[in-house]
């Protein structure tokens, strides 16, 4: 990418997008478009042509979707699915009639098999069943993947997929129920903290092992893709790193300065048992993750603080 190119961010508003935005900005890109929801309807195939042929982007990085935590998964299936269907069948076909030059597509390790072995190499997609939790939302990113490698394959595009592992950050969406599981147990311990409430009751055990992946750290590493990759392969983008929930309750815990207990209901659903990524494609290609955990979830914490006292 020249610093003059043309860079269109779907999503740009949301965390991957604005993460995306801050790398680019870091190095003096300032050709970049993303126009907001209210200006732009990713649903309507009609207006995502428009758009695309009036700016004539050179790269678009595809980071618009609907995204949720395991309620918010649980609770609303057919959104899931037939939002991020459209939204993506829309971008990616759009990009090749207009002519853009290269796009990443943005997908999610909750992609592969249930029972995947672990660490999760990349040729492990399709290859048994989803996680019910969340099968439609993977369903769906699945077509992504395929859309982009079926473009390629017919119409010689350059559009290339990468998947991360679970992602939290600066402008993260914070909710108790419907935002993945770091920004929810940050508002619940918050909440609790200052209004004194105990105990924080948790969904599951708290026994899952997840691979968490700060923001900013999949930002860089999209910019190190369009520059640095070609080809169907999908690559998975993680911190190598893994914690169980319950460990990750009590670091939450301990940076929000929450005092009370927490309690932990078996009786609702624990998601995948372990979801940890090999990250080797992409460390062999160069690229390696900068962020530590702690480090992360302390930044992440500011952040909300940031936006509770707007």
């Amino acid at each position: 990418m020249d610093i003059d190119s043309k860079i269109y961010i779907a999503g740009r508003s949301g965390m991957v997008g604005s993460a995306i935005e801050r790398r680019l900005r870091s190095e003096s890109f300032v050709n970049i478009v993303g126009p907001s929801s209210s200006e732009l309807d990713l649903m309507d195939r009609e207006s995502v042509i428009r758009f695309l042929e009036k700016e004539r982007p050179e790269y678009l990085f595809l980071a618009a979707a609907k995204v949720g935590g395991i309620y918010a998964n649980s609770a609303y299936p057919a959104d899931f699915i037939y939002r991020n269907l459209v939204i993506e069948c829309n971008l990616i076909h759009g990009a090749h009639v207009t002519g853009v030059r290269k796009l990443l597509f943005l997908g999610s390790s909750c992609i592969y098999p249930k029972n995947s072995p672990q660490p999760i190499k990349e040729e492990y997609l399709l290859g048994g069943k989803l996680e019910p939790t969340n099968e439609p939302y993977a369903v769906a990113k699945i077509a992504g993947i395929k859309l982009c490698e079926s473009y390629n394959r017919q119409y010689g595009t350059n559009f290339i997929s990468c998947m991360p592992s679970n992602l939290y950050g600066l402008n993260d969406r914070y909710d108790p129920l419907n935002a993945h599981v770091i920004p929810a147990l940050i508002w619940r311990f918050h909440e609790a903290k200052e209004q004194a409430e105990a105990p924080v009751t948790i969904w599951g055990t708290g026994s899952p092992l997840r691979e968490f992946l700060y923001v900013d750290d999949l930002a860089d590493a999209c910019v190190f893709l369009v520059r640095n990759y070609s080809g169907n392969d999908t690559i998975n983008v993680g911190s190598g790193h893994e914690v169980t929930i319950k460990e990750l309750a009590w670091m939450i815990r301990d940076i929000v300065g929450f005092k009370g207990e927490i309690a932990f209901d078996p009786s609702k659903p624990d998601g995948t048992a372990r979801k940890l990524l090999d990250g080797s494609r992409l460390a062999a290609m160069g690229w390696r993750p900068k962020t530590g955990l702690e480090e992360g979830l302390r930044l992440t914490y500011e952040d909300f603080l940031k936006k509770d006292l707007q």
